[in-house]
């Protein structure tokens, strides 16, 4: 991941914890429960896309899904700067777990040998 993120992070995270009027442990709760509002945006702004509330119709285009979806992945970050600050290195790791995971999933698989191929 382009070192520019993590320094922006960094930067949201110390920008946020020189305004908060919570207690630490408040805090990384509170960031962690940011996930869950943002994602609820994305869930309206693709209703909206879709027009899938009558009442109102077409609200947002798919370029809002993409900012929204944009603003889970930046509250993801800074919370998980917020609960360590290795958060680069715990990211990197759980990335090549995750493309080691799914390359396996896709290695074909050894048809089991018959008798005659022994």
């Amino acid at each position: 991941m382009d070192s520019r993120i993590w320094e922006s992070v960094d930067h949201l995270v110390a920008w946020l914890d020189e305004r908060t009027t919570l207690s630490p442990q408040e805090e990384r709760l509170l960031r962690i429960l940011k996930l869950s509002e943002e994602v609820g945006e994305v869930g309206a702004a693709v209703i909206g896309a879709t027009g899938q509330n009558p009442r109102k119709g077409v609200t947002h285009s798919w370029e809002d899904v993409q900012h929204e979806l944009c603003d889970v992945v930046f509250a993801a970050l800074v919370a998980l700067r917020t609960l360590t600050p290795d958060a680069a290195r715990v990211f990197a790791e759980r990335l090549a777990y995750v493309e080691e995971r799914s390359a396996a999933s896709r290695r074909p698989t050894e048809a089991p040998r018959t008798a005659d191929e022994g």
